[in-house]
């Protein structure tokens, strides 16, 4: 009996099959499966590509004026003098641009006291020229996501003993601060990653079980090294003076910070490129703009009618998870999502964050890395191959 042959489109799909099949495996392997993601369930077909308004409107810079002011005054020395209220007298930058997450109302940044004394004033050099470099650099240029290794990885391999190379990290966890880490036993689990990295100085003494003991890099905004600076328990060495930082600037006084802790660590702090800021910057508002026209149907130009938008910017937790997604081969993400059940975070007694941040829209990008990352907004145009990422309750 003669057999049959196989029909020439089911000949031409088998391979195609197999290979994406081993492909998919490839990059999830040694992955257990992971809860669903905020945002709903996996799309069955990939979400339309950006929408060119939304593009326009996220693409808006607001407070421009007021940052330029504030640098300018700051390279010349010009600080505003307030008094202390006990007869001293203390100094205030301009702007109240990206006020601190923690802090109620819109007070205005002061230099810490001890910055004060003869002694600091070595650092004033220090600071300007940090400060010149990186606002000389604000453009917008999504390529930067491709220069992550350099900028980053690269230091880190050199504090660690390693030769520096191009070759990203195998496998990051991202730990974020949310109180649904207690829900689960992932601390060995992040533990096995190649880099842990830590959010805004979290406590892990008491915790190890649900986050982990360690720790190869911490993010913060400047928001928290100032106040860490303010501390002599605390000063610049949250998780000791070996462990790199990452720190975006939320005030530009905050480099003065920055100079002082700079000096006194024994592994580098580094503070991301503009370029990246203003990327993140971009993708966030597209998403939390997307958000509030499909949820209320209004036309996107009535977004700022809930967002202030000089106050406005992404959470540590997303702009250290795009970081990751440029320095790392594969990527875990632990302790972002909230529920009613669970603190705001795991190791404070706070209750909620001011309306700063769009979580829900952070909630929809996260969605879109893990399943369809070519339809994300700005990032598509870095050149940037995304790396496999699973999100984890």
């Amino acid at each position: 009996m003669t057999k049959r042959s196989l029909p020439l489109p089911f000949i031409l799909f088998l391979p195609i099959a197999v290979f994406s099949f081993f492909r998919f495996r490839a990059a999830f392997l040694g992955y257990p499966s992971a809860g669903p993601l905020p945002g709903g369930a996996p799309s069955v077909a990939p979400p339309p590509f950006p929408n060119v308004t939304l593009l326009s409107l996220a693409a808006e810079e607001v407070g421009e004026a007021e940052l330029r002011k504030d640098v300018e005054n700051l390279l010349h020395g010009s600080f505003v003098s307030v008094s202390d209220g006990g007869g001293g007298r203390r100094f205030r930058s301009y702007s109240s641009w990206r006020q601190d997450n923690h802090l109620e109302g819109r007070t205005r940044m002061r230099l810490p006291a001890q910055f004060h004394a003869p002694k600091y004033y070595h650092f004033f050099p220090e600071f300007r020229r940090s400060l010149r470099d990186w606002f000389r650099s604000r453009r917008f240029q999504p390529e930067v996501m491709l220069e992550l290794v350099r900028l980053v990885k690269i230091p880190i391999d050199h504090h660690y003993g390693r030769p520096g190379s191009q070759q990203l990290f195998g496998s990051c966890a991202v730990v974020g601060n949310s109180g649904i880490l207690m829900n689960n036993e992932h601390g060995e689990l992040i533990d096995g990653h190649d880099l842990v990295i830590r959010l805004n100085n979290a406590r892990i003494q008491g915790y190890h079980r649900n986050v982990g003991s360690k720790t190869g890099l911490s993010f913060i905004n400047s928001n928290i090294l100032h106040a860490c600076a303010r501390r002599e328990s605390c000063f610049c060495h949250p998780y000791g003076e070996s462990i790199p930082m990452v720190m975006y600037i939320c005030q530009a006084l905050h480099f003065l910070d920055y100079a002082v802790c700079n000096s006194s660590h024994k592994a580098p702090i580094l503070v991301t490129d503009v370029r990246f800021d203003m990327l993140c910057a971009r993708i966030v508002k597209y998403y939390s703009l997307k958000r509030f026209t499909e949820e209320t149907g209004k036309p996107p130009d009535e977004w700022k009618n809930v967002h202030d938008e000089k106050l406005f910017h992404y959470s540590s937790g997303m702009q250290a998870v795009m970081l990751a997604v440029g320095i790392c081969d594969k990527l875990s993400i632990f302790g972002f999502g909230k529920s009613s059940e669970a603190k705001h975070h795991y190791h404070t007694n706070q209750k909620k964050e001011l309306d700063l941040h769009d979580y829900e829209a952070e909630y929809a990008l996260y969605h879109d890395l893990v399943e369809w990352p070519q339809v994300i907004p700005f990032l598509k145009d870095s050149g940037l191959e995304v790396p496999p990422v699973v999100f984890y309750h």
